[in-house]
């Protein structure tokens, strides 16, 4: 008989919750087709039962009609997009997640200073693009310890890092290692970029990682907190590390030689796809499962502003899209994140 370790916490973070809860809200008041720019959250299940809903998820707005109600995803955009979305007079919903924003305010407050920026993060990740257009010409996304030994800069005293939301802490910090060792001026954000989501995943999977023969974290493969948990696993001590759309991906093979399974999920990834995976591992014979918590959040965010103003269902109730509206509402319940 197996067992199975059960990281906590896993799944929905705060900005994700928001997000989906904002395309539900919107589909209930104003009713189907809503549109979505780029998946909502990076979760394929999430994606498909909002579009079975009547959401309808496209690349670029030149796709939405004009004059519809458009709901741009928790990542985060450029200032460009809004833009756009004003010329084709769209109603727009932002959800990105308060967190990213408040990596936007610091990218536009220290390109204003004069600072030139190098953003720890992976290029043409939606998050990385939507920052770069908060501060255009003055960022330098750094993807690696290599890439930050070799970053050219106009001024070495008036460089700043900042990070993509999602990374694991000891990515970032080897780094932002290489970025000092190559910058002793190097000037630090004034609060951690890494969101709380996403720090206390990883703290999570580190708890369980060496005890484990395999650990599989439940996630899309183009969920950058997913993927980062897997590689987290790997260096704190599981012998093998396995990222999961759900319980069908798992294959046989993993399995021989394995006593211990842990189990995981990324910040965008709903709670039933996690208990059906343990349901497999018990038919499989991990029938012991041992929840392993190391703190409990309790922080959520409000809806979008524009969304508390709607008091019909007409699609007129959205604010126009000339002028972005603030996206990131107060928190709900619970206390600041340290990356508040």
């Amino acid at each position: 008989m197996g067992k199975v370790l059960l990281a906590a916490p896993r799944g929905f973070c705060a900005g994700v919750e928001r997000a989906i809860r904002t395309v539900e809200h919107v589909l209930e008041r104003h009713g189907p087709p809503v549109y979505v720019r780029r998946q909502i959250v990076h979760n394929t299940r999430v994606v498909r039962d909002l579009a079975a809903r009547g959401a309808v998820f496209v690349e670029e707005l030149d796709e939405v009609p004009e004059g519809s109600v458009v709901v741009l995803s928790a990542h985060g955009v450029a200032p460009e997009v809004h833009t756009q979305a004003a010329a084709r007079e769209l109603s727009v919903v932002d959800a990105v997640c308060p967190l990213v924003t408040k990596v936007h305010r610091e990218a536009e407050r220290f390109a204003a200073a004069g600072y030139e920026i190098a953003l720890v993060g992976h290029a043409g990740h939606e998050e990385v693009t939507g920052t770069v257009g908060h501060a255009p010409g003055r960022i330098r996304v750094v993807a690696s310890p290599e890439e930050a030994r070799a970053l050219p800069v106009a001024d070495p005293s008036r460089v700043v890092w900042l990070s993509q939301t999602t990374l694991a802490v000891d990515e970032v910090a080897v780094t932002v290692d290489a970025l000092r060792d190559r910058l002793p001026l190097l000037a630090d954000p004034p609060g951690d970029d890494i969101c709380y989501a996403s720090q206390n995943r990883q703290d999570a999977v580190r708890a369980i990682a060496s005890r484990c023969d395999l650990l599989l974290v439940v996630g899309s493969a183009n969920s950058s907190n997913s993927a980062r948990l897997a590689e987290v696993a790997l260096r704190a001590g599981a012998r093998d590390a396995r990222l999961v759309d759900d319980a069908a991906r798992v294959r046989e093979e993993w399995f021989e030689g394995v006593a211990t399974v842990g189990v995981s999920s990324g910040a965008s990834v709903p709670e039933p796809l996690v208990a059906s995976l343990v349901a497999a591992l018990a038919e499989r014979g991990y029938a012991e499962v041992e929840e392993v918590p190391v703190t409990e959040e309790t922080l959520r965010f409000a809806l979008p502003r524009p969304l508390a103003a709607i008091s019909s269902p007409a699609p007129e109730a959205f604010p126009s899209a000339a002028a972005p509206a603030a996206a990131d509402g107060p928190p709900a319940t619970g206390p600041p994140s340290a990356d508040g």
